[in-house]
């Protein structure tokens, strides 16, 4: 059982890795984050990667996203991505290659986002489906994006980490394979996240768009938002002009709790959400460019944090999407359990006092009984 090294508070829901409980994070922010914040440098330099972004002085600028990384002769960015050797930036993503691996998802796929979009549910036919129900039958091509901005001590795609196992993958690669097979009607950008990588992923899909003629073909993106806001709202422009969309990963409203749970503050991600909502989602309602999903990580992410989001998101359009994700053990949380059935329950109904849809995923990591507690809205 772990306990809480400041109030010595023991429980199996305080992650070793984070060491601390969730009210000492909300009562006494510096010492706690100060715990964390050792768990996070161990973390990144089990894989080489720097503990914090640098501030080289002097040193390059990368401005891709929020870290603002300043890398100095030798080093390398806090994603990994990108280096300054010989006095120039050095990078393993350009406009047209990047570091990935792809695979085809079968429709309808585990995208958290399923659940209201036009390969899920036919919304958009014909302009953005190929029928006016799932498209059973046809794939996602699943763009996993080597690297990430963020640091999630619960991170369920943590093998982004290792940059050795990425393969060098061009941009004509992807198009002339989805060319080629007029089975995929997606594409959906993760990882990690997309932002050390937004130029080649938008150059790659403004391609693909150019060249796919009257076919459905959808571009999406799963990040945690925290981009250059030029590529933010270049990347979410390609997913209104095709009907794909957009997913933010709010992993917590609260600044201290955000920086425990991924070691970087959210201010950006929050703009950029409302940057996306404000210029897109009035020009689609009806088939939503946009969406959030939190996973509930057990103790830190509860109720009233849910709450928080939820009214943050309400504060532009009660109408977005809005999914909870039962979280299971990972990475430096694996000594957390499944999030418990009352935690689920209590975040998904403080989220449905302020939004209109709102879901939950992961259901089958709960009991067979819990699924009957939630019903997806209809959109």
């Amino acid at each position: 059982m772990a306990g809480c090294s400041l109030c010595n508070r023991f429980s199996p829901l305080v992650a070793r890795s984070i060491g601390v409980c969730r009210q000492c994070l909300r009562e006494r922010p510096e010492e706690a984050l100060s715990i964390v914040q050792r768990s996070h440098a161990k973390a990144r330099a089990d894989f080489g990667l720097p503990p914090s972004p640098p501030r080289g002085n002097p040193g390059l600028p990368c401005n891709l996203c929020a870290a603002a990384c300043i890398i100095p002769e030798g080093g390398i960015g806090y994603c990994g991505i990108r280096g300054v050797r010989g006095g120039r930036m050095w990078s393993l993503s350009g406009i047209d290659y990047g570091l990935l691996s792809y695979y085809l998802d079968p429709h309808v796929t585990n995208c958290c986002n399923a659940w209201f979009c036009p390969a899920g549910t036919g919304c958009g036919y014909p302009r953005y489906a190929l029928s006016n129900g799932p498209e059973l039958g046809y794939y996602n091509l699943a763009l996993f994006l080597y690297g990430c901005s963020f640091n999630c001590l619960f991170c369920q795609n943590w093998t982004h980490k290792i940059l050795s196992s990425g393969r060098r993958v061009t941009s004509r690669e992807l198009v002339d394979l989805t060319l080629r097979n007029d089975r995929i009607t997606c594409w959906c950008w993760f990882g990690g996240s997309a932002e050390p990588q937004l130029p080649f992923a938008i150059n790659t899909s403004r391609i693909l768009l150019e060249e796919k003629g009257g076919r459905v073909c959808r571009v999406c993106w799963e990040w945690n938002g925290d981009g250059n806001r030029a590529l933010v709202k270049r990347a979410a422009e390609l997913s209104l002009v095709s009907g794909g969309n957009v997913k933010f990963d709010l992993k917590a409203l609260d600044a201290v709790l955000h920086v425990a749970l991924t070691g970087m503050p959210n201010e950006q991600t929050l703009k950029n959400f409302e940057l996306v909502y404000r210029e897109f989602y009035n020009e689609r309602r009806d088939v939503p460019v946009l969406g959030a999903t939190t996973l509930l990580v057990p103790h830190y992410v509860d109720e009233e944090e849910v709450s928080n989001i939820a009214k943050f998101i309400a504060e532009l359009d009660d109408t977005i999407p809005y999914n909870l994700l039962v979280f299971h053990p990972d990475f430096l949380m694996s000594d957390v359990p499944i999030t418990p059935e009352r935690q689920v329950l209590g975040c998904y109904r403080a989220a449905k006092k302020y939004l209109k849809n709102v879901t939950v995923s992961n259901l089958h990591l709960l009991a067979k009984k819990s699924s009957q507690s939630f019903r997806r809205p209809v959109m």
